[in-house]
């Protein structure tokens, strides 16, 4: 890689954008309101992202209802479902609660984003909120609502996300990504 100018300084980066209006600074608000706790029950996907020692994670969580359960206007209830048994986001959360969710309506450009804290509990009543045929989370993600806004739509809309043709044929299978990573970690570790 050639020699690149990094952006050193908060002061160095502004020079190079004009200062948010207003509008975008004060749409955020402390607490779920009617219209937002809306579009949070139509969401079925939301990112999660957290941070710990190890670095970040951002991962999905999607369900065939809404993913989060509103338990009040600064409490969201997100259920853990069996996954790949990581549990990055889970560790991160004990060790550093800060996250984010960032809310995805199919078919819309928009997005919702809610910052704040989270803690993890197994609480049987909690998980029996969601008992889906005497299946149950092991988990639920007990979210703090410190910040609540949508975000710009640009983003998806640059990218033609609900409009743009299928391109998924001619990507590769998870089954082949894994496997081209057991080979680089066999040729990287030995």
């Amino acid at each position: 890689m050639t020699q690149v100018d990094y952006i050193e300084t908060v002061e160095a980066l502004e020079a190079f954008y004009e200062a948010p209006a207003d509008l975008v600074i004060n749409k955020v608000m402390a607490e779920l309101s009617p219209l937002y706790e809306k579009w949070i029950m139509a969401s079925r996907l939301c990112m999660v992202a957290t941070v710990g020692p190890e670095g970040t994670d951002d991962s999905p969580r999607g369900d065939t209802g809404p993913v989060v359960q509103v338990l009040d206007s600064k409490t969201l209830a997100l259920p853990d479902w069996p996954g790949n048994n990581r549990l990055d986001s889970l560790r991160n959360i004990i060790r550093d609660g800060r996250i984010s969710l960032m809310f995805l309506v199919a078919g819309s450009d928009n997005v919702v984003r809610i910052n704040g804290t989270a803690r993890l509990t197994a609480d049987p009543v909690l998980r029996a909120r969601f008992d889906r045929n005497g299946k149950q989370p092991r988990t639920v993600i007990l979210v703090s609502i410190h910040e609540v806004y949508g975000q710009c739509a640009q983003a998806l809309k640059r990218a033609e996300t609900w409009t743009a043709g299928d391109q998924s044929q001619d990507l590769p299978t998870v089954a082949e990504l894994i496997g081209e990573a057991l080979e680089w970690s066999a040729k990287n570790t030995a």
